[in-house]
């Protein structure tokens, strides 16, 4: 495929540009620029859409697309925050929106669901440079319109690849710097040939070796679309993949070790050798390979009507190795004997498939009504199986804390298998939405989904019951899910617009939630959500000066939320809470003072509660009892997240100083801030401390004979060396002590960081010719 890839880029380089087709008709290129955009109108909000969003467009997201993530790219858009396990915004990152986290945030590629169908998370770190072939980002806030896919639920994320260029290019990024970092991105298009053709595609490689320790990535990434233009039909096929190779980092830090080894210690594949040193891992990696394909038919019919239609198939190919140190070997079915430990080095294995289709039909009267009609089935398929790679010698502790060496009757067969399962997911969903001007101005949207979701798994699980006995895993579920959006917009006049909605939206639990669950021995079984949202908003917009403000009430019916604890996997473990909300207030303003200079500010002030929360109390005969806390804090939901960009530009001169305020965060719904250490004095801390972080852009572009255009450039990420944690997990024990409940260590509890990199830097170079 790469030979492919050079083979047209160099095709490009002398290829000539005819506008004309062979009969010397010629394409309507407005039309054509729009009928590419059919793809993700149907998905998409507007002026007269009564939703939160915010929008971004090529050129801005060209601006922060140096290298990192796209949570990097979407850092400053409103109610978002970022974490990165690597600390340096390349590898696994993630987004939260309004606290929500990232399962159940929609994200979509041409209105087409990528999120992991199980998960229902979209792991950046198999989609590298992705941002490089977007045509434009719209990111909707709350339950927005209906969309296709797994995690539509709190949020959305709604990509555009980018639109083929009319015109051959060729451009190559460059950028290179701290920590071992470096990406290189080679683009190209063909042009418009013979005058109905063209292609257009990237390859990329991005490396980094991370701040935190052994936390390296090494991503390989193509883009390659194809398509047929005339002017009422383009049909486009794109193909993009994925390959990375990533050091785990997930298992994050405590302060204390921090301050004895420094804050980029990675504990994940730490071990003793046989010589009794400590020793980490060398293959403590993630392992995965991502293909995607996309066939697109958007139909012009009349002037009222267009269509669009889309399949798609994803193949998926991976696994995670991990050394880890005395395990039990009855549970790997290595022996019978429950008291045999051994270290080994295992390996979680995936394969998976997932295809379907999308389909909409657009009407536009022209004179205040719109209508859309749609749709989508998808299936997923996956195998999951663990093989024990490597076993070191089996022993049993004795009372006195000696080892003693046992290997009668254990197996030792390489690539040993000691689980497998079979998932399978079928989603369908049709809605239809109107949206109608009644009245000068005043416009009315109705949107009506519903969605059923058919989810089983067969065969054995990691688990095991107390009778030492190896858990299956049997599972057959259904859901039907019926999701209503209403609401009013209003122009009051060209500048002012004020808009209320209100709609409710289910999901359906994720994989892990039900895996988390058999883990334990009061397991109870997960229930979907429902969501409540309303939301009630201003917006004026003049030529200097833009506002807006959004409030918003969200109301859950078995909300799951992240405990702040990890599973076996080192994956976030969520739990229903039955009543909880999320409520808040959305600032924006952006002000155009004079030419050249742009400031935008956001700001998200919220609350967001779990209500009657209980917490498991352990008495003095070790029995466990529930208590009520009352309302407590939502984990990982900031009561305060600011944004400011300030923005210079003088002739081919940009400057932008972006800044980040993100107010502290629990990470256990308990309500608890810290907890009792063992020594019966000190405290440990369950928060993640407020951060103020700071980047500061620099640019400029050269016009050179023989270039379209050079650019170099500099971006220093946290300018001010501030000291700060994206993410972390915590768990705490509970008793009480004269009526009053206790939060303290018991022997097990722990709060671990993923601390973020200090001032680094990134320098850049774009080429276009």
């Amino acid at each position: 495929m790469k030979k492919t890839v050079l083979l047209i880029a160099a095709l490009a380089s002398v290829a000539t540009v005819n506008a004309a087709g062979p009969g010397g008709e010629r394409l309507d290129t407005l039309r054509t620029y729009e009928l590419q955009n059919v793809q993700v109108v149907s998905t998409r909000a507007d002026k007269k859409t009564p939703v939160a969003y915010s929008d971004m467009s090529k050129s801005q997201i060209k601006t922060l697309n140096k290298g990192k993530d796209m949570p990097w790219i979407l850092n400053f858009t409103p109610s978002v925050t970022t974490s990165s396990d690597a600390g340096m915004g390349i590898g696994y990152t993630a987004i939260h929106v309004r606290g929500t986290d990232p399962t159940r945030i929609n994200i979509t590629a041409n209105g087409i669901p990528v999120n992991d169908a199980e998960s229902s998370q979209l792991y950046w770190v198999n989609m590298a440079d992705f941002a490089s072939n977007l045509e434009s980002i719209q990111i909707q806030r709350g339950v927005g319109t209906s969309t296709n896919g797994a995690g539509a639920f709190g949020a959305t994320v709604n990509m555009q690849t980018e639109n083929i260029s009319q015109k051959a290019y060729g451009q190559l990024d460059l950028s290179g710097g701290s920590y071992g970092t470096h990406k290189e991105t080679f683009s190209f298009s063909t042009g418009l040939l013979g005058g109905h053709w063209g292609f257009q595609g990237r390859l990329s490689n991005i490396g980094s070796d991370g701040f935190i320790d052994r936390a390296s990535s090494r991503l390989n990434s193509y883009f390659l679309q194809g398509g047929y233009f005339a002017d009422n039909t383009v049909v486009k096929f794109i193909t993009f993949n994925g390959t990375e190779k990533t050091y785990m980092a997930w298992d994050y830090a405590s302060k204390a070790d921090m301050e004895k080894y420094g804050r980029s210690y990675n504990p994940s594949g730490i071990y003793t050798d046989k010589n009794g040193n400590v020793a980490f891992y060398k293959n403590q990696t993630d392992n995965y390979h991502q293909q995607n394909y996309q066939l697109l038919w958007n139909q012009r019919w009349s002037s009222d009507w267009n269509t669009n239609v889309a399949f798609h198939y994803t193949r998926g190919d991976g696994y995670y190795e991990q050394m880890k140190e005395d395990q039990k070997l009855y549970k790997y079915l290595m022996t019978k004997n429950t008291d045999l430990m051994a270290n080994l080095v295992r390996q979680k294995k995936m394969l998976n498939d997932f295809y379907g289709f999308i389909a909409s039909a657009n009407y536009d009267n022209h004179n205040g009504l719109t209508a859309t009609i749609g749709g989508g089935w998808n299936k997923y398929d996956g195998d999951h199986f663990g093989k024990v790679l490597w076993s070191g010698s089996p022993y049993i502790w004795l009372e006195d804390g000696m080892q003693v060496y046992y290997n009668d009757g254990v197996i030792f067969n390489p690539d040993h298998e000691y689980y497998r399962n079979n998932a399978k997911k079928t989603d369908g969903n049709i809605y239809g939405k109107i949206n109608y001007e009644f009245l000068p101005g005043l416009s009315g949207y109705v949107d009506l989904q519903y969605r059923h979701i058919s989810y089983k798994m067969d065969g054995t699980s990691q688990e095991f019951d107390e009778d030492h006995n190896q858990r299956p895993l049997i599972l057959d579920r259904k859901y039907d899910f019926f999701n209503p959006k209403f609401g009013l917009v209003y122009n009051i006049t060209s500048e002012h617009t004020v808009y209320a909605s209100y709609a409710i939206a289910h999901k359906e639990p994720t994989r892990n939630d039900f895996e988390d669950m058999m883990a334990e021995t009061d397991a109870v079984d997960p229930q979907a959500e429902r969501l409540n949202d309303l939301e009630v908003g201003y917006k004026y917009q003049s030529g200097i000066f833009n506002a807006g403000v959004n409030f918003y009430y969200m109301d859950y019916d078995n909300q799951f939320v992240l405990t702040g604890a990890q599973d076996s996997n080192g994956e976030m473990v969520a739990r229903n809470i039955k009543d909880s909300y999320r409520m808040g207030v959305e600032l924006m303003a952006g002000l155009r003072p004079f030419k050249g200079f742009e400031w935008n500010i956001n700001a998200t002030l919220s609350k967001n509660r779990a209500k009657n929360m209980n917490v498991t109390v352990i008495n003095e005969d070790w029995s466990q009892s529930y208590a009520n806390v009352g309302t407590t804090k939502l984990a990982y939901s900031p009561d305060v997240i600011v944004n400011n960009i300030f923005t210079y530009e003088y002739k081919d001169l940009r400057a932008s100083l972006m800044s980040k305020y993100v107010s502290e965060q629990n990470m256990t719904n308990s309500g608890f801030k810290k907890y009792l250490n063992t020594d019966g004095k000190t405290y440990t801390s369950a928060v993640i401390d407020a951060m103020f972080v700071s980047d500061l852009d620099l640019s400029y572009t050269f016009k050179m004979k023989g270039l379209k255009s050079a650019t170099v450039g500099v971006t220093v990420y946290n300018l001010f060396n501030e000291e700060y944690e994206s993410n972390g997990s915590c768990s705490m024990n509970f008793k009480n002590e004269n009526g009053k409940i206790v939060a303290y260590d018991g022997g097990w509890a722990w709060s671990t960081y993923s601390a973020q990199a200090p001032t680094h830097f990134l320098a850049h170079l774009s080429i276009t010719f």
